[in-house]
């Protein structure tokens, strides 16, 4: 076999490893994203407790490897798998990566975004706010008509590295994790291919490629919602660096 005929050959074995890492992400976003607005709101509280919680939780989500926190929660969940909970299921459906690797993914990523989201709060002018005060409006209709568009505004660029970062991150689920029957990621997928022959470069290379090419897609659909987001103010000039003689 050619090495052109081994590239293709690992493309289509990593093809359904790759849906592994894709589903990892993807399912943890939209609750991470959604607890990630609490801890901001909680962090901007002037309420104490709320407050320190929030803070508390994002200095230690954010201080300590992702690794160390998949094995940390994976340890504790096993340890309460107490006999009581199986005839219901819930034991193994606790224990199993498809819920535990997105669950602590999005507690991961709702610390990051958090920090974004309070960055972004920070820095809306409080002009703005009072005005919405001036005009009536109640606490909610602040925060969805005035504070919520500068927020998401503000936010979505370092956002969307942070879901690329969260894309990556999916590396490290089955690490740890237990792998059950052919539930394989990118990764996992790689090291079994390079135990048979050990090519490191062709089946890793293949394995980044994969997330490559799903982190060029995220890049694009974001990049779209931003100018969505960004629709309201005049287009961007051309930053384009041309070159052209100059005739005297």
């Amino acid at each position: 076999m050619n090495l052109l005929d081994a590239i293709f050959a690992d493309i289509a074995l990593m093809a359904r490893p790759a849906l592994f890492n894709i589903y990892f992400a993807f399912a943890a976003i939209p609750l991470g994203f959604l607890f990630a607005v609490l801890l901001a709101l909680g962090k901007a509280s002037h309420n104490r407790l709320t407050s320190a919680f929030s803070r508390g939780y994002i200095y230690a989500f954010r201080g300590s490897p992702f690794f160390i926190q998949l094995f940390m929660i994976y340890s504790l969940v096993l340890s309460l798998n107490i006999p009581l909970w199986r005839p219901w299921g819930i034991s193994w459906l606790m224990l199993s990566p498809l819920f535990l690797g997105p669950a602590i993914l999005m507690l991961n990523t709702a610390a990051y975004t958090a920090e974004i989201l309070y960055g972004a709060l920070r820095t809306i002018p409080k002009g703005e706010v009072e005005a919405g005060r001036a005009f009536g409006m109640s606490r909610l209709q602040q925060f969805r008509f005035v504070t919520w568009p500068h927020m998401i505004r503000i936010a979505w660029p370092a956002y969307t590295n942070e879901v690329v970062f969260l894309f990556h991150a999916t590396a490290l689920v089955y690490f740890t994790l237990p792998v059950i029957d052919n539930q394989q990621d990118l990764m996992n997928k790689a090291r079994e291919l390079f135990e048979r022959d050990y090519n490191v470069f062709l089946h890793f290379s293949v394995a980044a490629g994969y997330f490559l090419a799903i982190s060029l897609v995220i890049f694009f659909i974001f990049r779209r919602i931003y100018r969505r987001l960004m629709a309201h103010l005049p287009a961007e000039p051309d930053r384009r660096i041309r070159y052209a003689p100059r005739w005297l």
